[in-house]
């Protein structure tokens, strides 16, 4: 499973402790924000693209939404999501799970600024019943991102 390797990937900072799994599912924004007890928006959603033959993972905050005139003209290409069968094969994590921690080999992290204004969030732990809390800085260090972008709308700062 991956959460185990996201375990496993923690451990080795010698965080697997700060993991939270939850007896409901936190598969969504919504259900997250319910089992953590938080605002939706503090959730660090993680969607997952294919670009250039690539996987690109864009961690946003709960309530943003991908703009596609901003991510085209990040990206180079017209916004398209993995399928779930694609997500779980290019990424390593199931749809519902998918995080930027343990990634597969060759896949790009990038954090949308829209999480920004947030001391801490949470994002998935690679099962549909996962979550860890993280400042930013712990974010960045641990997501391996490649950048921050800006390619989110309908988030309030």
């Amino acid at each position: 499973m991956s959460i185990d390797r996201v375990r496993k990937y923690f451990a080795g900072y010698g965080m697997e402790d700060r993991i939270r799994e939850f007896d409901v599912s936190s598969a969504t924004v919504e259900l997250a924000a319910l089992a953590l007890d938080c605002e939706p928006c503090r959730i660090a959603k993680t969607l997952s693209f294919m670009v250039d033959g690539r996987g690109v993972l864009v961690v946003t905050a709960g309530d943003a939404k991908i703009d596609n005139p901003k991510y085209k003209a990040q990206f180079k290409v017209k916004a398209k999501m993995l399928t779930s069968d694609e997500a779980e094969a290019v990424v390593g994590h199931a749809v519902g799970g998918v995080c930027p921690f343990a990634v597969n080999e060759g896949v790009e992290v990038y954090l949308d600024v829209s999480l920004k204004r947030f001391e801490t969030v949470f994002p998935a732990c690679g099962s549909s019943n996962s979550a860890i809390e993280l400042t930013i800085p712990e974010l960045e260090k641990y997501s391996g991102f490649r950048a921050w972008i800006d390619v989110c709308k309908g988030y309030t700062e």
